[in-house]
């Protein structure tokens, strides 16, 4: 019974002086790793207009179906259109699976992990919610 009970404060011990894990947050922020699963972000081409074709794999790849694509023949060509590209992120897994189907490369997965909210209809985003907020402010 003392063997246990020294090997116990022992451990206490050791452990009282090795270096924290625990971060200060909102003071200190977590810096995810490269292959982190945060919110998704669609790619734009140059004229800041979205490299999604709307062939709608995504959609019927999601296994919670949480993506809604809309889209329309393209006026300037043969193809589609998006007009309207939804995620419901009440319902998301970050599973990655939309990304990995992609033929255009036009999703991928962010780093952005703070999405708590305390209303429910900021967790649905659309097109504009999702393009890559870098593009947009090289261009303007």
């Amino acid at each position: 019974m003392i063997k246990a009970l020294i090997v116990g404060l022992w451990t206490t011990l050791r452990h009282f002086f090795s270096r924290s894990v625990t971060l200060e947050y909102p003071e200190q922020k977590w810096t995810p790793p490269d292959r982190f699963r945060g919110r998704h972000i669609h790619l734009t081409n140059e004229e800041r207009k979205p490299l999604c074709v709307a062939c709608g794999l995504c959609e019927k790849v999601c296994p919670s179906g949480c993506i809604t694509i809309e889209s329309e023949k393209n006026p300037d060509g043969p193809g589609k259109v998006v007009t309207d590209y939804r995620i419901n992120y009440l319902r998301c897994c970050f599973c990655g699976l939309c990304v990995e189907v992609c033929p255009k490369n036009a999703i991928v997965m962010g780093h952005e992990y703070e999405l708590a909210s305390e209303d429910k209809e900021s967790l649905i985003m659309n097109l504009d919610q999702l393009l890559d907020k870098r593009m947009k402010s090289e261009n303007q």
